[in-house]
């Protein structure tokens, strides 16, 4: 699979990565159950199909997720970059509590590190730089994880311009973790050239819009999903809005299918398509899931495909 370099670091990373979001099961914001050998073979497969980097944090499934990584990992001879997060805690509803507290950044590093099983974490993200005014403890909390040889990098997630200019003169961040796909492209408003002209890497999340850009969702799939999975409360998936993301992925289909590939390839080419992006985080809950959409890693979107697309995003 192709790779590209993460803004000033030394880190190639494959331009897919795994995101483990889902695996972590049951919290707020969870996906409904999940079954941790489904979410170890999935990892595994991951892995074998190229994919040289895995995206976790603690607070799916508060903690479970990094455990489940650290299991896979055990079964690994050659282990993957890992990518992490930092800024949220939970209580005991498993409902999600934003911290940036100095020693708390430095605690969550250590319990991370554990459930990982690893030495060193490639990639430390802000999860989401809340409360804002605790933005540049926080900060410098991970800028001392560096320090320490307990981080190679560190990054932001879910970060405005602003919030990065102000982090910059504390230590500079490799990385920007983003919302971008097809049905949600802010990040196009400024600050994919922010990062472009400021040599910080963008690593994409949600690229098939969970799940929706897969191609599978209808009315009856929606009725199928498990009551405590957060997208039954997204209104993405709800309403009018749902109705027309549905009629776009059917305008879509055709695209996908001429390539002899399918939408959830097509929306992960689309956001791959700008070198200023360098990987896209790709979810699955399933061995088959990931073994689909990794071969979009090395599909690249003719510059007519790419226009044919824009008509219909339009």
């Amino acid at each position: 699979m192709r790779t590209r370099r993460l803004g000033n670091t030394d880190l190639e990373l494959t331009v897919i990565g795994l995101g483990t979001w889902a695996i972590g099961g049951s919290w707020q914001f969870g996906w409904g159950p999940q079954d941790d050998a489904d979410s170890i073979r999935t990892i595994l497969a991951a892995i074998d199909g190229g994919i040289n980097w895995i995206d976790t944090a603690p607070i799916y499934g508060c903690g479970h997720s990094e455990s489940i990584v650290g299991l896979a990992l055990r079964e690994l001879r050659e282990k993957p970059l890992i990518a992490t997060k930092c800024g949220l805690l939970w209580n005991d509803k498993r409902e999600k509590i934003n911290c940036l507290d100095h020693d708390s950044i430095i605690k969550e590093c250590e319990d991370s590190l554990k459930r990982l099983g690893v030495d060193v974490i490639d990639l430390y993200q802000m999860h989401w730089p809340q409360p804002e005014a605790q933005l540049e403890e926080a900060w410098e909390a991970m800028a001392t994880l560096v320090q320490q040889g307990k981080v190679r990098n560190i990054g932001a997630s879910n970060f405005t311009v602003e919030q990065l200019q102000r982090v910059v003169a504390i230590y500079p961040p490799a990385s920007l973790q983003p919302p971008y796909s097809m049905l949600r492209r802010d990040i196009e408003e400024g600050m994919i050239d922010y990062c472009g002209q400021n040599s910080i890497g963008i690593v994409a999340y949600s690229p098939m819009q969970k799940g929706l850009l897969t191609g599978k969702f209808s009315a009856e799939h929606m009725r199928t999903l498990a009551a405590d999975d957060h997208r039954l409360n997204d209104p993405n998936f709800d309403g009018e809005k749902f109705q027309k993301n549905l009629s776009i992925i059917e305008s879509l289909r055709p695209i996908a299918e001429r390539n002899g590939k399918t939408v959830a390839q097509l929306a992960i080419a689309w956001v791959l398509r700008k070198e200023e992006i360098t990987a896209a985080i790709v979810g699955a809950r399933k061995q088959s899931q990931i073994e689909e959409t990794v071969q979009a890693g090395d599909w690249i979107l003719s510059d007519e495909e790419i226009e044919e697309i824009s008509r219909i995003l339009e």
